[in-house]
């Protein structure tokens, strides 16, 4: 089996959380000087999406580690035209994760503050969460997936088909796995089901990943 944070609730903020816990928009609490990523095409600060404190049952014994991601995303009213369709790969240049402490490999600038998210109506969104310790089933290679009775697929997808923080995703064909792993599941996040706006596709699932070190980490979006 293995572990995984189940995403319960979200709590919206009531003041800024300068904590270094998980949580969602706001503003990244850093553990050393700020690496803000940059948009390959727009040339400017992506926006913060979430900081998840990295367990040790997720990177071993090196506790004290905060994983965060960015996405080139635009402002309130202009997302639709401002959207850049390389955000859904690992390699476009579009989204990031910085883990930290540790050097972010791709180009930053030193914010502490930056774009962050925000509601339907535009007001700032920040929210801590909810989570609740369980196990995932082992992860399936997808020709083993697809061998399964559709009884079978069905369970499984409904056993791991849920918003959380590492546990097991499914399975993907090794074409759709980023470069450079191996990769273990970090976060699982079907955008358009969350309290806050996140234009990412038309039904996106947000991916992220991290390097077997701990150390490194990459997103992609799976969209239907």
């Amino acid at each position: 089996m293995v572990a995984v944070w189940r995403i319960v609730d979200y709590r919206r903020a009531e003041t800024p959380v300068t904590e270094p816990i998980t949580k969602f928009g706001g503003q990244p609490t850093w553990l050393e000087p700020p690496q803000w990523p940059v948009s390959a095409a727009w040339g400017t600060p992506m926006r913060f999406l979430c900081q998840m404190v990295l367990e040790p049952e997720l990177i071993g014994d090196d506790p004290g580690r905060l994983a965060y991601v960015f996405v080139t995303h635009g402002g309130h009213g202009r997302d639709a035209d401002e959207f850049d369709p390389d955000v859904i790969f690992a390699d476009g240049g579009e989204n990031a994760v910085v883990v930290q402490p540790g050097t972010f490999a791709g180009p930053t600038v030193p914010l502490s503050s930056g774009p962050t998210l925000y509601h339907d109506d535009g007001s700032p969104a920040e929210y801590t969460v909810d989570l609740v310790r369980d196990e995932d089933p082992e992860p399936l290679l997808s020709d083993v997936y697809l061998a399964l009775s559709s009884e079978d697929r069905d369970r499984y997808v409904q056993a791991i088909d849920y918003d959380k923080i590492g546990g097991t995703v499914l399975p993907l064909d090794a074409d759709d796995w980023p470069a450079g792993g191996p990769w273990r599941p970090l976060l699982r996040l079907a955008t358009n089901w969350t309290p806050f706006y996140l234009n990412l596709g038309a039904a996106p699932v947000a991916l992220a990943f991290l390097s077997a070190d701990g150390r490194a980490g990459c997103l992609r979006i799976e969209d239907s």
